[in-house]
């Protein structure tokens, strides 16, 4: 089972087609067609269902395209070890962060990550945290960005602990407070982020504990747009502080949110016991480096 047929599988099923799997993998369409009915003929199975605008895995593509990612990262990991034993740092940094919060949070990291390990290419997943724990235990990334708590099937490192802020349009009758209770945010309709963002069921879980089941107006994926949704008067929305910091909010107006138990607790994880390969490490290390254990800000 050659390791190029398994990463033209891979790259099909991940973008949803041939042609756009060639293009990703640079390669020709016929190359990616072949290698994969090569795979099929090997397997005695049909991996995929083609259609005319793409192609979807069967179920046994789905199973091979779990083992497949998985034999993908060993062969990746093999590679940087042998690199590691030769005196030289090489091999590829897989690693999963949030659409919210890492400019401001990791940016600075990996000028730092380069400056020391030239020779490392970071290929780079950006997804909400639930996407995030399922690419990891998946094997698709080495390491990933989640909320605290997760579940036992992970390792974590805290990197960051920060305060909600609510964002309130121009004439929101709690605009002028310095600090606000969740309760008193009752009568708003929320705005909250898209469908897989590990904050949302956080949110809503803290209002039920209060008393209260938000009333949803919108969801989103964009800052910039949940901004504008604010200050139309459409909701409010809940951001962590690092993601008001240095970007300009007016007229909406950023209120602390004063909630112990409602604070966006963001931490690496890995799978528990996983063995991380030299890149990965590096990483980890580095973020130790970087944030204090309990990841206070």
């Amino acid at each position: 089972m050659e390791l190029r047929n398994l990463r033209a599988l891979v790259e099909v099923a991940r973008q949803g087609g041939f042609s756009q799997a060639a293009r990703t993998l640079f390669l020709s369409q016929p190359s990616v067609s072949k290698a994969v009915r090569q795979l099929e003929e090997e397997l005695d199975t049909e991996l995929f269902v083609r259609l005319g605008e793409g192609a979807r895995l069967t179920e046994a593509g789905e199973l091979v395209m779990a083992r497949a990612v998985a034999m993908l990262a060993e062969a990746e990991h093999m590679r940087a070890e042998l690199a590691e034993m030769r005196g030289l740092f090489t091999g590829k940094l897989r690693l999963g962060l949030p659409i919210f919060g890492s400019a401001r949070l990791f940016a600075p990291l990996f000028a730092t990550f380069r400056g020391r390990y030239p020779g490392v290419e970071i290929e780079l997943l950006e997804r909400g945290s639930v996407r995030l724990e399922e690419a990891v235990l998946a094997g698709e990334v080495e390491l990933g960005v989640s909320l605290l708590p997760v579940a036992d099937a992970f390792d974590v490192q805290p990197v960051c602990n920060d305060p909600l802020m609510a964002l309130l349009w121009a004439d929101h009758p709690l605009r002028d407070r310095e600090r606000l209770r969740l309760a008193a945010l009752e009568p708003s309709p929320f705005i909250l982020f898209d469908h897989g963002f590990a904050l949302n069921p956080r949110i809503e879980a803290t209002c039920r504990a209060r008393g209260f089941a938000p009333q949803v107006s919108a969801r989103s994926s964009q800052m910039d747009f949940i901004l504008a949704l604010v200050a139309s008067g459409m909701g409010v929305a809940l951001v962590p502080r690092i993601m008001t910091e240095g970007r300009r909010l007016a007229p909406v107006r950023a209120v602390l949110l004063d909630e112990t138990d409602l604070r966006w607790r963001a931490a690496l994880v890995w799978r528990k016991g996983a063995k991380l390969s030299p890149p990965a490490r590096a990483w980890l290390a580095l973020t130790r480096e970087t944030f204090p254990q309990e990841g206070g800000r």
